[in-house]
Parts: C-alpha cells; structure tokens; sequence
C-alpha cells in the first residue's frame, strides 16, 4: 500500500507530462509512493504517453476517463482510486510545473506533522507568484479575498490547487456532494475540510504561470467559482455541509 499518491489530472498535457513524471520521481520515495495520471481522454495523446510512462515506471499508474467533465469529477475519481489503493496521503497538483515538484515533499511533511490538510499558498509569507501580470493577480488575489470573507474563513489561498490530504480527510469530507466541476472545486474541497473542524496549514509556495501548453482557465470557470461561494455559504448556514 503507497504512503502518498500523487494524482494528476490531465488534458492535452503531452508536452509537460513526462518532464513533470520524472521530476516527481526525483522528489518522491518511489518504493513507497506513486504518481496516478487521471486523464479526460486528451485528443494530443497524453493518455497514450502516461501508458508509456506506467509501463517503464512501477510507481506510475494511469485512470483513463471517457470524457472531459472538468477538474472537480477528475481529481475525485483520482482520489477514489487513491484511497481504494491504500494511500495515506494523497495530494494533487497540477500538471504544467505551476506547482514546483520540489514543494510535494514539503506538503507530505506538513501532514506527517499533524496536519488534516497542507495547503500550497501563495498568499502567505513566503508565497509568491511569478510570471503574472497586473490584472491576473488582481483577479485571483480578488478571488481568494473574496471566497474568504463570504465564508468567513482565514485561509488566505482559498483558490489554491496544490494540496495533501491525509486519507482520513478524504474520509471525512462526502467526495459525492461535491458539486463544483472546475475551479471552484479547489474553494468546495477546502471549506469542506474546515466544516468538520479539521486543521488545514498553508506552506507558502511560488506558483509560476505555464511553460508550455494552453491553460485550461477561462471566464466561465471564474464565473462559475465565483458563483460557488455564496452557494456553499448558504448551504452552510442550512447545515448541509
């Protein structure tokens, strides 16, 4: 059974994804963890190459999913696999070096210390962003403001996506009830957690805009997350979460 087990979602990652398998590999104890490429069925052959990749690698496993359905249904079917395998911890990232693989080790360490929950944040000392203009900034430092003071938490990168759960977590926050489909699932996943008093720690990180690769961000996923949060406060307040 793997300590830790990395889940990456995948679209028309071809370009990125076996640097990133392999650097992970650099970071990780490959005799205890493993990496699980959740693919949409990515046209570019993404699902192909992690393949390639499992086959070469033991500690590389591969979920092919029938279709694109967002980043919310991908890292929860990610997460079901992980936990049906045994893990302990189980973080995601995603796969265009945004997150520096460098920092897994040091989210494995923040839950092996006692956290519920590790959070890679780019909005505490420590924390940066690189890469990004002016208005992105705006937009996501806005964004995380915002999702904080409507659900009245203190966690300062409510949006962030670079996260280690440790299996009791999983275990404890309902993966079904789940609703939000892209980034908004990133705020859903994390308020679940403070809604059963569990203790999330920020470790700050860099976070670097994409080397190569189209992002998958756009208005409609901002709209839609921005939307998510009065939901969530309002289905709070009806203790439905």
């Amino acid at each position: 059974m793997p300590r830790a087990v990395v889940c990456l979602p995948t679209y028309n990652e071809r370009e990125n994804l076996e640097q990133l398998v392999r650097a992970l590999g650099e970071v990780l104890d490959v005799r205890r963890d493993r990496v699980l490429v959740v693919d949409d069925r990515s046209p570019d052959g993404t699902g192909e190459l992690a393949d390639a990749l499992a086959a070469e690698l033991p500690w590389v496993g591969v979920l092919h999913r029938e279709r694109k359905e967002g980043i919310g249904p991908a890292y929860v079917a990610g997460f079901r696999r992980a936990l049906a395998e045994g893990a302990e911890l189980v973080l995601e990232m995603d796969c265009d070096f945004s997150h520096d693989p460098g920092d897994v080790a040091r989210l494995i360490a923040a839950c092996e210390a006692g956290a519920d929950l590790a959070l890679g944040s780019r909005y505490v000392p420590g924390g940066a962003t690189v890469n990004w203009g002016r208005g992105r900034r705006l937009i996501s430092r806005g964004g995380s403001l915002y999702a904080r003071l409507v659900l009245g938490v203190g966690i300062r990168d409510l949006t962030g996506g670079f996260k280690c759960f440790r299996r009791e977590t999983l275990e404890a926050i309902d993966l079904d009830a789940i609703a939000a489909r892209g980034y908004g699932f990133q705020i859903e996943g994390t308020y679940r957690v403070l809604r059963r008093g569990l203790r999330v720690v920020e470790v700050p990180i860099t976070f670097a805009d994409r080397r190569v690769g189209e992002s998958k961000m756009s208005g409609g996923i901002v709209v839609e997350a921005m939307l998510q949060v009065p939901r969530l406060r309002l289905r709070a307040l009806r203790g439905e979460l």
